[in-house]
């Protein structure tokens, strides 16, 4: 059955299963609770505690323990699904109802149970659940069962999860238990599941610490897995949180298509196997999601990782070892160049850009290696590696490590790095995103703020003790800031072979992390920004830049410039995203540049308020398309309505006759930036370019 075609059929399945109201009669009677044990040999009142001494720089991790003494049966199975509807349920792609009825028609087993708790949209497209209530149901053996329903909650409240799995876990334990949520992931700042009926509140990883630490309370045993359905939630800030409570985690790097996983695969695999571990399961689970995104032509983008939680504290403390040196590094001003730019050779997730918004989600992996100079990496790399048991990667991060980590490629006007210190896992790498975010200082930096008065830097349950936050003021800054390490041995100007260029002198060339360039034309004295280009000859030895512009530019097949934004490059292709209202709803064009051939990608939302759209829309004929340009005053100005029709693509245009600017964007390693005078050139009814230097106009 075709999954995004939700038919009558579906709600005829759902009604028939359903009981009328209330709790079943079978319904399983409450086990008394346990009394569990950590460390301490007390009930936990924090899962987890780390600690760094100044003096030393090594790192101390603490989890509550538990005696890893089975629930229930043996080989039976109760995977537990906070599904939150969202706009992926009511916008009328039932995503939601889509996957109930997945697991409906999975392999019927005694053994296994799907406990579903559902909320957070404003409708489901099903006959059976209410959006006017927070209602909990019982799937087996291919029935579908309401056994409890209680008072609407936000499903981005701690107290939500807490309650569903408190109830969940006493109600219906089993020899192995999982946990999915199921909905938008946005990271390891603003997390996951974002409930569209209390302003899109969201459950951030504190959050999740907290509710699970608490239902932890009443365990003999960890989960045995706890994964995101979600996007942007395979970090090791996650990883971390969970590893106090589950064997293995599964998430995605990158952004999930709106298929999201496939749950009829999962139920097959337990009714076939009940037992198999978590590990064997995730690789199940990442195989069968990368064979759902092919169905909808998204494999190239996907990735999902299995993680073993056990082996996750080695990486860490590996991981903070290898931070303290590329923090003392960072405090030479020529090291710190090098850093940044190993760091921006790392992979990076979600866009990150202007068009689509920044995610600021890094591959972790991405930047040992790129750093791997400077710092020694190798303990770091092999601990990595060990507690990946599996990833599976489209061939856009086929080189992804398969855990992310939180870098400031864009922070100004948020409040981002508050909420990162409450996670970062070292005070070391928190250190080298204070001083990339917060810029060039003539001071000396200092990171006591980060470490009490005895020297101690301590998270206790994803808490700082005594941090100022007021600390990360900086950040609320929304306006760009001009970059004063950029200097020239040579300004912006024409050669005599008529090119635009500069020479970095040395000062400016050891400050430079990046270099693109900027194309604006003139239409009737406003200025239309066409977007950015790596297309320019560098020469990183020397320090010169000069333009390798041939006057061509990327267009809808009737000519309509597109305003392009780089996405990702690689030696085998440029992904590009273009900002436009699609059938009257802003959104960003995505398409790829390879050697010999365009392919358009689709759609994609970006991140609107801190939610990751999950899933590229594939254009359909008939679609209206208004191309999106940024004018001078940051302001937007719509084209006219182009319709897609089948068998169109993108293609390269000739400029039309006019003038036009070109300029250069030199990115400093703080993530300032120096734009040069624009050269203005034009392109006449021939076809010839004329650049001219304005600076002589002076």
């Amino acid at each position: 059955m075709n999954k995004k075609v939700i038919s009558l059929l579906l709600a005829a399945a759902l009604m028939l299963a359903a009981t009328a109201s209330g709790c079943s009669d079978d319904q399983p009677t409450a086990q008394n609770s346990v009394s569990s044990k950590n460390s301490s040999s007390t009930k936990s009142t924090s899962g987890l505690s780390m600690s760094v001494s100044s003096n030393d720089g090594k790192m101390n991790i603490s989890r509550a323990q538990r005696k890893n003494a089975s629930m229930g049966e043996n080989d039976t199975w109760t995977i537990f699904v906070y599904l939150c509807g969202t706009n992926l349920e009511s916008s009328g792609q039932a995503s939601a109802t889509s996957d109930l009825l997945q697991v409906l028609e999975a392999d019927s087993s005694d053994n296994v149970k799907f406990v579903v708790q559902t909320g957070g949209t404003s409708e489901w497209i099903n006959d059976l659940v209410s959006a006017d209530e927070t209602q909990r149901y019982l799937l087996q053996n291919q029935d579908i069962e309401l056994v409890d329903s209680v008072p609407l909650a936000n499903m981005g409240e701690s107290d939500t999860l807490k309650d569903f799995l408190s109830w969940g876990v006493k109600n219906y334990p089993a020899d192995k238990m999982g946990v999915i949520f199921w909905n938008h992931g946005s990271g390891s700042i603003n997390g996951v599941c974002f409930d569209e009926l209390y302003d899109k509140d969201s459950l951030s990883l504190p959050e999740i610490n907290t509710a699970l630490s608490s239902v932890y309370d009443d365990m003999t045993d960890q989960f045995e897995f706890i994964g995101f359905d979600a996007c942007l939630m395979g970090t090791i800030e996650t990883a971390n949180i969970l590893s106090t409570y589950a064997r293995y985690m599964y998430g995605s790097q990158e952004c999930e298509p709106g298929n999201g996983w496939d749950y009829t695969a999962i139920g097959n695999a337990l009714a076939d196997n009940p037992s198999q571990n978590g590990g064997e399961l995730g690789k199940i689970i990442a195989d069968s999601f990368y064979e759902e995104c092919k169905l909808s032509d998204d494999e190239d983008s996907s990735t999902l990782t299995v993680v073993d939680l056990q082996k996750t504290d080695d990486f860490i403390v590996a991981f903070n070892d290898f931070s303290n040196q590329l923090y003392q590094a960072s405090l030479n001003n020529s090291k710190l160049t090098s850093i940044v730019r190993g760091i921006n050779n790392a992979d990076n997730f979600g866009g990150n850009n202007k068009s689509e918004g920044y995610t600021n989600m890094v591959d972790v992996g991405g930047i040992l290696k790129g750093c791997s100079k400077i710092a020694d990496a190798d303990t770091a790399l092999k601990a990595l590696k060990n507690c990946i048991v599996y990833n599976k990667n489209g061939r856009d991060h086929k080189k992804a490590s398969g855990l992310s980590i939180y870098y400031p490629i864009q922070v100004e006007g948020s409040d981002e790095l508050n909420m990162f210190a409450s996670v970062a896992i070292s005070p070391y790498y928190l250190s080298i995103v204070d001083i990339i975010a917060n810029g060039y200082s003539e001071d000396s930096y200092d990171n006591s703020a980060f470490f009490s008065d005895d020297g101690t830097w301590n998270c206790d349950n994803c808490e700082y003790q005594d941090f100022d936050e007021d600390y990360f003021g900086y950040a609320d800054d929304t306006e760009d800031t001009d970059s004063e390490l950029i200097t020239f041995s040579e300004e912006p100007s024409i050669d005599e072979d008529g090119s635009f260029y500069f020479t970095l002198d040395e000062d400016g060339l050891s400050y430079t992390s990046d270099v693109t360039a900027l194309l604006y034309m003139d239409i009737d004295g406003e200025l239309l920004e066409l977007g950015e280009s790596y297309d320019i000859y560098a020469d990183w030895e020397s320090g010169t830049f000069s333009d390798n512009f041939d006057g061509y530019w990327l267009s809808l097949p009737n000519g309509q410039l597109l305003p392009t934004y780089i996405v990702d490059v690689t030696d085998d292709y440029v992904i590009y995203t273009s900002p436009i209202y699609l059938n009257g709803k802003r959104t960003n064009l995505r398409f790829r540049q390879n050697d010999d051939e365009i392919i358009v990608e689709g759609a994609w939302d970006g991140i609107t308020d801190s939610v990751a759209a999950k899933g590229v829309q594939k254009l359909k004929k008939g679609d209206k398309i208004e191309v999106v340009y940024y004018i001078s005053d940051d302001s937007e100005i719509r084209a006219d309505v182009y319709k897609w029709n089948d068998g169109d693509n993108i293609i390269y245009e000739y400029l039309p006759e006019s003038d036009y600017y070109y300029s250069f964007c030199i990115e400093d390693i703080y993530g300032d930036y120096y734009f040069t005078d624009d050269a203005l050139f034009s392109i006449d009814e021939n076809g010839e370019i004329f650049f001219t230097d304005l600076s002589e106009d002076d």
